[in-house]
């Protein structure tokens, strides 16, 4: 297919800004294929993704975003232009629950989701064979209270040389600092397996099955500083009764976890998400 242009747009709303910003895309000779908005009525705050052909385009790619400018001033505008044949090099980190990692795996293997996987990080050993078979080189780095910090300085040491762009936490049962996360902003998508933001933290399943509730369900969300508690991308729940045990939330659950992340990936690397504080707007 051929290569488009993304543009991810949000500024206070005011008068104009369609036009303006179709009329850029016009006169550089680009075609708009698609193009969605969205205006908070709360926060005043709109915003739009719009896609153009780039055949035809007058502009290189790397002289998009410096044209963009005048408008970017004019709206007082935070602008991101993406491109729909990038692939991100994508870092997977996992713990002992395999069910995330092969299912992302498996995804890229058929190109069903447009991402690389150059490099699995665990801190134990249970899925090198798995990261093997699919050709994935498998880092195994265990920690401990006493060496998160150095632990944490590995895993980025192994990120930035395999030029990884997103990580996703497939089940990484470990907390991350805050520095550690600040070094990805809205670049990590963690899958949580509760319905956030109940039952966060630990042994979600535990805390739903001693409350007694009636349907469980599923987080994707960019980890922040804060724990579970970052902008959510996409979530799902299923129901559930008195008569389902701990080992029966966490067996439908799992069906939703390797749904919901795979979705909240796609969203994130077809360049669908708009981050406005602790939320987000996900375009179609």
């Amino acid at each position: 297919m051929t290569a488009t242009s993304v543009l991810l747009l949000s500024c206070p709303d005011q008068p104009g800004i369609v036009a303006a910003v179709a009329d850029f895309v016009y006169h550089h000779g680009g075609n708009i294929l698609d193009a969605q908005q969205h205006t908070d009525r709360t926060d005043g705050v709109f915003f739009q993704r719009v896609e153009f052909a780039l055949d035809g385009c007058d502009l290189d790619r790397a002289e998009i975003a410096p044209a963009l400018r005048p408008l970017v001033d004019r709206f007082a505008m935070r602008c991101v232009v993406r491109f729909s044949d990038d692939r991100p090099r994508v870092g997977v980190m996992v713990s002992r629950e395999a069910h995330c990692l092969v299912d992302l795996l498996a995804r890229s293997r058929r190109g069903e989701l447009p991402i690389e996987i150059p490099v699995v990080i665990s801190n134990h050993v249970d899925h090198a064979e798995v990261a093997s078979w699919f050709g994935v080189e498998f880092v195994h780095l265990p920690v401990t209270t006493a060496t998160r910090a150095e632990q944490e300085r590995a895993v980025l040491d192994v990120l930035r040389s395999h030029r990884v762009t997103l990580v996703v936490l497939a089940r990484y049962m470990q907390v991350l600092s805050p520095e550690f996360v600040e070094q990805w902003p809205a670049a990590i998508v963690n899958i949580h397996h509760s319905f956030l933001p109940a039952f966060m933290g630990a042994r979600p399943y535990h805390q739903a099955h001693e409350r007694g509730v009636k349907i469980v369900g599923v987080t994707a969300h960019y980890a922040t500083a804060e724990l579970d508690d970052g902008p959510i991308i996409d979530q799902d729940v299923v129901r559930v009764s008195h008569r389902d045990s701990v080992e029966d939330l966490q067996r439908r659950g799992r069906d939703l976890e390797v749904a919901v992340l795979a979705r909240a990936v796609r969203a994130h690397v077809e360049h669908r998400v708009l981050v406005h504080g602790r939320r987000t707007v996900v375009f179609d």
